[in-house]
């Protein structure tokens, strides 16, 4: 990965919290090594992090991190978690396509701070999100 990404491991935990607390982008993968989809797709999804030097990129393994990972529901590969600062943006399974995942973080980084902080908790399954899927959360919480 570029400057802008990392592989999650228990070694690097503060620079992602340190990436959150300064209230970067950060676009995380969830994904596992197992995983035929995500083997392929990591080199699409490292080449978005060079293409978005001002946003954060992190891939995690969900069996590498699975005390991190928690109950955090991953239905399918890859799913895709945009969180900025405390507000979790985006969470969802996207299709293996880095064009897919390119244009979600582009909306996701147009919006202004109030539009987001306003649809983090305009629906049950946003609210979720925020609770269940925070990273910044999860970090404090080890």
């Amino acid at each position: 990965m570029s400057d802008n990404g990392i592989t999650l491991d228990q070694s690097n935990h503060a620079r992602l919290a340190d990436w959150l607390e300064q209230d970067n982008w950060v676009i995380a993968c969830l994904c596992a090594a197992w995983c035929d989809t995500c083997r392929g797709y990591r080199e699409g999804f490292d080449r978005l992090a060079a293409k978005h030097p001002d946003k954060r990129f992190v891939w995690i393994d969900i069996e590498d991190e699975a005390d991190f990972i928690g109950d955090i529901d991953v239905e399918n590969f890859p799913t895709l978690l945009i969180q900025r600062g405390d507000q979790v943006a985006f969470f969802g399974t996207v299709l293996p396509d880095p064009g897919v995942a390119d244009r979600i973080i582009g909306a996701q980084a147009e919006r202004s701070a109030a539009d987001l902080e306003r649809d983090t908790a305009s629906s049950a399954e946003r609210r979720a999100w925020q609770r269940d899927c925070n990273l910044r959360a999860r970090l404090a919480a080890e």
